[in-house]
């Protein structure tokens, strides 16, 4: 969100479980799920892409020029209402929002000047829990922020495991990139908009691991903005079909030997 607009069977070794387990006895997670008294948060990425994939800067000019990128603002035409209403429904149930340094600075320098006690996202990101991740800031000074340093992928494993409603992620493009190496992510949540830029950040690096979801939702604007939500699956499963043969379909496993 921009601030200017309102394997099968086998557990990859960074799941948060994995992750939380390095620290946390296992046995207090797994008692966790059966007792019922806590369950696993979902980690919720919500993006703004190109159709070339690209989410720097979609809200204004000066939104991220890292890179020299000079394409900033590009989704501002495609703003309507039925954006803006699938948008604020959705910040509404966020539990706890992560985000990266860069957007969090963006956030935290707009978001606390709404102060109209109708602007439902204003109030769920002004006073809802917000956990930062980053390398250099000293402290966090916006309401209830919370600063994680050290290991980003252990922190936000262990945050998955605690009380709560779903994590919101927006924006936080280089901190999407250790979400998606570390198996962090749960549901995404992609607004894809009618424009190519041919260059910037995108949302999926070189790093994120292979791994399939399926598709749950889909929504579409008058202007052209299509949403797909997506819940994670596990891992890819694979095929080979050849002319007048049913297709065959492998694991990963078998495709990799």
């Amino acid at each position: 969100m921009s601030p200017r607009l309102t394997p099968h069977s086998t557990e990859h070794p960074n799941t948060p479980r994995q992750l939380v387990a390095r620290r946390c006895p296992f046995t207090l997670h797994r008692q966790a799920f059966d007792e019922g008294t806590k369950h696993m948060r979902k980690l919720v990425v919500g993006s703004l892409v190109t159709l070339d994939g690209v989410m720097q800067a979609p809200g204004g000019r000066d939104e991220d020029r890292d890179g020299g990128f000079q394409h900033g603002g590009w989704l501002v035409p495609y703003f309507d209402e039925k954006f803006l209403g699938i948008m604020t429904e959705w910040t509404k149930r966020a539990g706890a929002f992560l985000l990266g340094r860069k957007t969090y600075e963006i956030f935290a320098a707009s978001w606390p000047k709404s102060t109209d006690p109708a602007d439902d996202i204003a109030e769920a990101l002004n006073s809802r829990p917000k956990y930062v991740a980053s390398r250099t800031l000293a402290k966090v000074t916006w309401n209830n922020s919370h600063l994680l340093k050290g290991n980003i992928a252990e922190e936000v494993a262990k945050l998955k495991v605690t009380e709560g409603g779903e994590i919101q992620v927006h924006g936080s493009s280089a901190l999407l990139q250790t979400l998606l190496k570390h198996n962090l992510i749960d549901t995404l949540r992609i607004w894809q908009f009618p424009v190519v830029v041919g260059n910037g950040k995108r949302l999926f690096g070189e790093e994120a691991i292979p791994c399939s979801f399926r598709l749950v939702d889909t929504q579409e604007t008058a202007a052209g903005a299509v949403l797909h939500v997506y819940e994670r699956a596990g891992g890819l499963t694979y095929g080979e079909v050849d002319v007048g043969q049913e297709p065959r379909l492998f694991d990963s496993d078998a495709a990799h030997e």
